[in-house]
């Protein structure tokens, strides 16, 4: 499995194709996401990119990085 960048190391990623495929997205259904507001994004230019934190929380990295926290923190006490 990939890891995905923290917000500290990318601060941001490319909608395309960094985003989309994240998301499990195809180009065009991407790009309409990001026009309806459901992909949080930033236009520089011609540049359409998104914040890494922002897409950490769509994708639920971090929550799933606390909980797996906890348990390894619980399996720990419980074994200890």
């Amino acid at each position: 499995m990939k890891v995905f960048p923290s917000a500290d190391e990318q601060p941001t990623v490319p909608l395309w194709p960094t985003t989309g495929r994240a998301l499990g997205l195809g180009r065009s259904a991407t790009y309409a996401a990001a026009e309806r507001g459901e992909i949080p994004t930033i236009r520089l230019g011609g540049r359409i990119i998104v914040p890494t934190a922002a897409l950490r929380q769509l994708l639920q990295l971090d929550q799933l990085a606390a909980a797996e926290s906890l348990e390894h923190c619980c399996d720990e006490l419980d074994n200890g």
